[in-house]
């Protein structure tokens, strides 16, 4: 019993250490200008908020939100793999590839992987 009492005290004792010494060693000693403001984006928070955003940005951002999305729904599909009929699963996820490579051929010819324009 006083064993176990003795080895949570030591380890509660040796994470406060270590979260104290992360704190005092993260401590910044110059204040940056865009940190401190609201906005870390790249944007100038002093200009005026009604300028025009870029479209292309915003394409981007929404085609690696669909592949983010696609390595979530495509991971548990191997787990699945062991306990559900070969066939059905084969032709799901056939269909789903299938839809994302249509997606991505689509997103091509449209020209939004051109990232250098």
């Amino acid at each position: 019993m006083f064993s176990i009492i003795f080895i949570t005290l030591v380890i509660l004792l040796i994470s406060f250490i270590v979260m104290v010494l992360a704190s005092i060693l993260s401590k910044k000693t110059i204040t940056d200008r865009e940190k401190s403001s609201p906005f870390e984006c790249g944007f100038d928070p002093k200009s005026s908020s009604r300028l025009p955003f870029s479209l292309r940005f915003f394409l981007i951002t929404i085609i690696f939100l669909i592949f983010d999305v696609e390595i979530a729904l495509i991971l548990p599909m191997i787990i699945i793999l062991k306990f559900s009929n070969l066939f059905i699963w084969t032709i799901t996820s056939i269909v789903f590839i299938l839809i994302l490579l249509i997606g991505l051929y689509h997103e091509w010819n449209q020209g939004m992987l051109n990232w250098s324009n």
